[in-house]
């Protein structure tokens, strides 16, 4: 039997679904009081989060990708003052 490269999962506790949420959330409260921090989040998303150096790479890439539907999975439902530097990368990738 052939094993499989990938490892298996495992289960994520409350503590770290917790510091997820806090980790991610406090990218997003800034992006949405800090316009330049905004700003540098758009145009060089890698360069902006490298200060987050707890994110993990998922957590980077959804950021910097503004995977709306990933971070909601994480935090659950983001209200519109939250979610729109998230919209306006969305927009940029189209």
């Amino acid at each position: 039997m052939v094993q499989s490269r990938r490892k298996k999962r495992e289960p994520i506790t409350a503590e770290e679904r917790l510091k997820r949420k806090v980790r991610i959330l406090a990218v997003i409260a800034r992006a949405a009081d800090d316009s330049q921090f905004l700003a540098r989040l758009a145009e060089n998303p890698s360069e902006a989060l490298n200060e987050y150096y707890t994110l993990t790479q998922e957590e980077m890439a959804a950021l910097a990708s503004g995977d709306i539907e990933k971070i909601e999975s994480w935090l659950g439902k983001l209200d519109k003052r939250h979610a729109t530097w998230l919209w306006a990368r969305l927009s940029q990738e189209k």
